[in-house]
């Protein structure tokens, strides 16, 4: 097992050498516009028009919670979109995320990571507009990627 990491810094521009997923999670809406996927869009378009066409051909994939997209967007470099947050943050429906997908997409990412031999880099994912409690996720990192010896960085934007 390796240990799991935690840096300050920005993961839209992580700090190892090879090849490296970006991971971040997406909501089931087909909505991109707020939080850490504008960090991606202003450093590459292709995640976003690739999540855009998967969510518009969703009767014909496999887009839905649990769902990994994974989008190249360097020749080291590939974006892990993943659907674990059901809908938006709005009024007292509770917090969006959905613990079980982030599981199971994560679950998936790690079989990615040792098949292209990458290491994983994050923010605290699932906690920022999807208002999940990193004393849930992190368990749930740990068990997908760091317990099948996948490098992970979680990265704490200054």
């Amino acid at each position: 097992m390796v240990p799991l990491s935690i840096v300050r810094g920005d993961a839209t521009s992580p700090q190892a050498a090879g090849r490296k997923i970006i991971a971040h999670v997406c909501n089931d809406l087909g909505g991109w516009g707020k939080g850490f996927v504008l960090a991606i869009s202003r450093r590459w378009p292709e995640p976003e028009r690739a999540y855009r066409r998967w969510h518009r051909e969703r009767a014909g994939n496999d887009f839905g919670l649990g769902a990994v997209q994974l989008v190249q967007v360097r020749p080291d470099t590939w974006v892990a979109n993943m659907v674990a947050q059901h809908g938006m943050r709005t009024g007292s429906n509770g917090p969006p995320i959905r613990y079980d997908a982030v599981a199971t997409a994560l679950a998936t990412l790690a079989g990615h990571a040792l098949a292209l031999n990458a290491s994983v880099h994050m923010p605290r994912i699932g906690c920022g507009l999807a208002g999940g409690r990193w004393e849930r996720i992190e368990p749930l990192v740990t068990a997908a990627l760091c317990e099948r010896d996948v490098a992970t960085t979680v990265y704490d934007y200054d």
